[in-house]
């Protein structure tokens, strides 16, 4: 009896040291083993896949796994590079059917879709994976549309029987989205800035980080293009790229 007591007790140690190593916001994880050099780059698409084929050409060339998480619009417009990613080893995840606003940008905790809505949506963006091969035990991780979310959506997303999972915050790779028109566009070279900042002073261990796989035509300066670069630059300072399932893989 006794044994079994210190046996358990040693359990929840461990336990919660490991739990303690990751980082969630909401409900959904955002950051990998805080404890382990390594990286998750993560790239995200819905209407466009211009960096399609030169994030592919970059990753093959450094030998870099990475993960890409795509709507189902996504799926069924660019079935050719889907196909290509999945031979060449890459995660592939589901990231909503129809790129839907859960909640409100002013009031995060105001829900714009139903649980039904949601399920839906969800469950669409799962058939189309599937046509590409994509099975779902093989892609539990789900990453949100616009990145964006709370409790209600990560608990919905849990009763689904998978797991909800965001870029890390800190640094500004996912604005790499923004265009010269709007009032909160970054140049490459300032989000590339926001990183090695955030790599010197703090660390990026653990970290998840999004790049999105096209942009609108009228950015053209296009982060995707300096992949190689990151990479390599990351890569010198003793950073390890994984993909998302196996930068998580010890919570399971």
């Amino acid at each position: 009896m006794v044994i079994r007591m210190l046996i358990a007790v040693v359990f929840v140690f461990i336990f919660s040291n490991v739990q303690a190593q990751y980082a969630w916001v909401k409900g959904a994880i955002v950051r990998g083993d805080t404890a382990s050099k390594s990286i998750a780059l993560v790239f995200t698409g819905h209407e466009y896949a211009d960096g399609g084929e030169v994030i592919r050409t970059a990753l093959k060339a450094s030998g870099t796994s990475a993960s890409f998480f795509f709507t189902g619009d996504f799926y069924r417009s660019f079935p050719a590079l889907v196909s290509d990613l999945k031979k060449d080893g890459h995660y592939l995840g589901a990231h909503s059917d129809k790129h839907l606003l859960y909640c409100a940008w002013e009031k995060r905790d105001s829900l714009l879709v139903s649980r039904k809505e949601f399920l839906a949506d969800l469950r669409n963006n799962y058939r189309e994976m599937k046509k590409a091969g994509v099975r779902k035990k093989d892609a539990r991780y789900f990453l949100p549309p616009y990145e964006w979310y709370n409790e209600a959506i990560a608990g919905w997303t849990q009763k689904e029987g998978l797991e909800l999972v965001n870029f890390t915050s800190g640094t500004l790779s996912h604005a790499d989205y923004t265009t010269p028109s709007m009032r909160n566009y970054r140049s490459s070279e300032v989000i590339r800035e926001s990183i090695r900042k955030y790599e010197t002073e703090k660390g990026m261990n653990g970290f998840i980080l999004l790049v999105h796989i096209g942009t609108d035509p009228e950015r053209t300066d296009k982060l995707y293009q300096q992949l190689p670069e990151i990479i390599q630059e990351f890569r010198q300072k003793g950073y390890t790229f994984l993909r998302i399932d196996e930068l998580l893989m010890e919570r399971r």
